[in-house]
């Protein structure tokens, strides 16, 4: 039978979308939709250091999370992945499709590319690579953050 324990997450790759400096941070597994990980957002963005962003979209629970995410990975191809978090965190009020081009829009973005990009596989399949890895890290609510690997806070009450 196979080992279904949790493994650790994987530490920050070149691949993973990173604010600030430092050899150690926050790793972060977070759903754009989820008013928790607004909260611990806004908070953690503030903090000195290395902060790690890393895609958990809770549909269930959230579903718009999803095209959240797709936004925020479209508009990072186009080096404002953080500028969207922040767009999305926020100001919550409004998240349709409408809306998030109009996001993109004030962000400079092209929205044509903006567009392909968030309706692209490889978007799709970014996210599920975050998401997956969470799930293997022990990852079963948002937000959940980890220092040097480790599991430190699961939702807002920790923040």
């Amino acid at each position: 039978m196979p080992d279904l324990g949790s493994a650790p997450v994987p530490p920050a790759g070149p691949d993973d979308h990173v604010r600030g400096e430092g050899e150690e941070g926050l790793i972060v597994y977070a759903d754009l939709g989820c008013p928790r990980c607004a909260a611990a957002w806004l908070r953690l963005r503030e903090e000195p250091g290395r902060l790690v962003f890393r895609h958990f979209p809770v549909a269930a629970k959230h579903p718009r999370s999803p095209a959240l995410h797709a936004a925020a990975e479209a508009a990072g191809r186009q080096g404002r992945f953080f500028e969207m978090v922040d767009s999305l965190y926020g100001d919550r009020g409004r998240v349709d499709d409408p809306h998030l081009w109009r996001r993109a829009e004030r962000l400079g973005l092209d929205l044509d590319r903006f567009e392909a990009d968030r309706r692209s596989e490889e978007t799709g399949a970014r996210i599920k690579r975050d998401f997956r890895s969470g799930i293997r890290g022990g990852v079963a609510g948002t937000p959940a953050v980890f220092d040097a690997c480790t599991l430190v806070a699961v939702r807002e009450r920790e923040f």
